[in-house]
């Protein structure tokens, strides 16, 4: 594979195996007339192949050209496609960069009454045909446009065509993840090399919600198994009973309490002696207390 690169931004053997792994290099039956010069050839069911050498070469291309803008914030983000929606939020996190994930709002661009109105001075989509209101919008303010395009992709206002498999969740988690590296490559703010950037294209991948949902059932399930195990399998010398007093002992501070008290005292005067005679009522009470006599 002939690359025009300088050596130190060639691809690796290592970036040439996740591309293939990804299968950024599988196009489709349908080839738009700008995209024939990424083709490398066609399969015999119709499939196109993508040159992944110039994959490579525009993705260097496009993070150079977003390496020059001196604000991060500035550059946008954008996927409708589901399947990038985590990607582009994870590659603003990383890079600075402001993300559109999901519906695009007409106007954005254009409208500057909207809430979600915004000025960057380039935007990164990940589908041009499903992404084609914003580069329509951003054509009409004159932002340049960078576009993950795959062999059936209109090229119509995409100034800078990368050309991969945008259909699949693992080729569009990838091509963002590499982006994303080599701009911060570029900026200084990872050296080049092979462990220099700690995080893993898996947090570029798109997760079904069904399959998260499952899979913290079965933790939480795992984590509830793995206590009732260590329960089971503690031995009884192993439980504080200091702390608890038997079930049959008396409370020191109850006895010390009674013993203080004068039993054998007369009782005071005034003080009913009979304890399992009813109650007066209270008109006798009253009539007591006055002198009055019963009624």
């Amino acid at each position: 594979m002939s690359s025009k690169l300088p050596s130190v931004l060639s691809a690796t053997e290592e970036d040439i195996q996740l591309l293939l792994a990804a299968q950024c290099h599988i196009g489709t039956k349908n080839c738009d007339k700008q995209m024939e010069g990424y083709v490398w050839k066609r399969r015999s069911d119709g499939i196109h192949i993508l040159n992944i050498g110039k994959t490579w070469e525009k993705l260097v291309f496009a993070a150079r050209i977003i390496a020059t803008v001196e604000n991060p914030n500035d550059v946008c983000v954008i996927s409708a496609r589901p399947y990038g929606h985590r990607a582009v939020l994870k590659y603003a996190a990383n890079t600075g960069a402001q993300a559109i994930a999901g519906r695009f709002t007409p106007g954005s661009f254009t409208n500057y009454i909207t809430r979600s109105f915004k000025e960057p001075r380039l935007i990164i989509v990940t589908d041009p045909r499903v992404d084609h209101q914003a580069i329509r919008e951003a054509s009409y303010v004159n932002i340049p446009v960078i576009a993950f395009c795959d062999t059936d992709a209109p090229t119509k206002f995409v100034d800078v065509a990368i050309p991969t498999n945008n259909k699949t969740k693992h080729s569009i988690g990838l091509v963002w993840w590499l982006l994303a590296r080599e701009v911060l490559r570029l900026r200084g703010t990872i050296p080049r090399t092979a462990d220099g950037w700690n995080v893993m294209v898996d947090m570029f991948f798109y997760r079904d919600p069904e399959e998260v949902e499952r899979q913290q059932q079965e933790e939480a399930a795992a984590k509830i198994a793995a206590q009732a195990g260590d329960a089971e399998a503690a031995p009884l010398d192993s439980w504080d009973v200091t702390s608890a007093a038997p079930g049959t002992s008396i409370n020191p501070a109850l006895v010390a309490q009674d013993a203080a008290l004068d039993w054998s005292a007369e009782p005071a005067p005034g003080a009913p002696t009979d304890w399992s005679a009813e109650p007066a009522a209270a008109g006798a009470w009253e009539a007591t207390a006055t002198g009055s006599g019963w009624d």
